[in-house]
């Protein structure tokens, strides 16, 4: 049976939008998180994820099996864009 989310992408994110893309939607990111469609939607549109959310987002991915999303990874791509999170 063929996986509906593409979890067979090698290697880690290399950025926040290609993280959420390795679920099958934006609506699906948000579930398995647990936040709003419009929040993971600014999440992907802004490239950061607010600290918050970073538990999930790791739990999340490890339940993927997406490699390397750790607290610095988050950090890292975060403090990228000179904002607050």
């Amino acid at each position: 049976m063929i996986p509906a989310q593409p979890t067979s992408i090698s290697g880690p994110p290399t950025n926040i939008s290609q993280l959420i893309d390795r679920w099958q939607s934006i609506g699906a990111f948000a579930a398995d998180v647990g936040c709003g469609y419009e929040a993971a939607r600014q999440m992907r549109r802004r490239g950061r994820i607010a600290p918050h959310h970073w538990p999930h987002v790791m739990a999340a991915s490890r339940r993927r099996g997406i490699a390397g999303v750790s607290y610095e990874w988050l950090a890292g791509h975060g403090a990228s864009l000179g904002e607050a999170a």
